[in-house]
């Protein structure tokens, strides 16, 4: 017998390429273009560094409680994390005990099937429609352990109307739906209203894209208190300090300033919807993205010898060699200017095809 036998063995996720070399143009990981909210480096000028030498508040107060505010919800209403993948880690764990498989769709983010493997929770990919679509009839009536959506989807970019979000939440009180936000502030209109009705109901989202703070690692998740308190119990059962104090600062801090938040999606929003009409003149396809990036296919040039071709010139866009998806590539929107940078380089390249 060897040690090797004990170990527990997973596939582990893969995250995008983080190239560092100076002048590339980094479109493939789905980050904000601009930088945080000006009250955000103030914040994290004005720490206190002698604080460093004692541990965080170990229930996250200030941004629970800035949070809390700005969602019109009670603090016990409000669960912070390491970033939204933390969150949602310490969401699966808490509540896919059953023995039952959770439903997820087969094109969705990868993440999900990596934790259902490390916690050891049986799971059933749900075929998406051919337009990417989710069908909702797929996820009722249906027995399971609990069920994980994300909208909008990732990597596709289409959302769900919230109307049949709650279709599935309503048609399976008996286990947690987790509603998985990462861009809803893009377009789409949250799930938040529905935890007023549906105590099964956890919905998460991160400062990760629309509140620019990707490396500050911060997510949040809310729902009904008896909920919250069980992803509590588990979460101090783990990591007693889960937030450190930068980054409870710098997150209140981006929260506070609706403003500058505001702004940024807009601006994301009107690059998006004109990139996507130069992407479409270029013989591109794609479902409509209610995201910070496009899922786009090229009517005659494979996916992979675009995505080679660009990161050649220095553009890194993101490739999934997948079934179903392999022909596509997800392009983060970036700035004005990094996006035409891009439309010039596949104008030029595929008029060479």
């Amino acid at each position: 017998m060897s040690w090797e036998d004990g170990v527990r063995r997973v596939v582990p996720y893969v995250p995008g390429e983080q190239p560092k070399q100076a002048g590339i143009i980094k479109l493939n990981t789905n980050e904000c273009p601009y930088p945080p909210a000006p009250g955000v480096r103030r914040a994290l000028d004005e720490l206190d560094h002698g604080s460093m030498r004692l541990y965080p508040d170990p229930e996250s107060g200030e941004l629970v409680e800035a949070l809390a505010e700005y969602y019109g919800l009670s603090e016990r209403q409000v669960f912070v994390g390491v970033g939204s993948d933390d969150v949602l880690a310490m969401a699966f764990l808490t509540f896919f005990n059953t023995g039952k498989p959770i439903l997820f769709p087969d094109i969705t983010y990868s993440f999900y099937d990596v934790w259902a493997d490390l916690f050891r929770i049986p799971y059933e990919r749900i075929p998406l429609d051919g337009d990417f679509r989710i069908r909702t009839e797929d996820y009722i009536g249906r027995e399971c352990g609990g069920i994980v959506i994300a909208n909008p989807n990732a990597p596709t970019g289409v959302l769900m109307p919230l109307a049949e979000v709650e279709r599935i939440v309503s048609a399976n009180r008996d286990v947690v739906v987790i509603v998985d936000e990462a861009y809803i502030d893009f377009g789409g209109e949250s799930a938040l209203p529905l935890l007023e009705k549906y105590e099964n109901l956890l919905v998460v989202q991160t400062c990760s894209k629309s509140r620019a703070m990707a490396g500050m690692r911060i997510g949040f998740a809310f729902g009904r208190e008896k909920l919250i308190g069980y992803l509590s119990d588990c979460r101090f059962s783990f990591n007693s300090y889960p937030m450190n104090r930068p980054a409870l600062a710098a997150g209140t801090a981006a929260i506070r300033d609706d403003a500058y938040f505001q702004e940024i999606c807009d601006k994301i929003i009107e690059t998006r919807e004109r990139v996507k009409g130069e992407l479409k003149e270029l013989g591109f396809s794609f479902a409509d993205s209610r995201t910070n990036f496009v899922f786009a296919a090229h009517e005659r040039v494979p996916a992979r010898e675009i995505f080679e071709m660009l990161k050649e010139k220095g553009i890194y866009v993101r490739y999934f060699a997948k079934p179903r998806i392999d022909n596509h590539l997800r392009i983060t929107i970036g700035t004005d200017e990094e996006m035409d940078r891009l439309i010039a380089v596949l104008r030029e390249y595929l008029g060479k095809q």
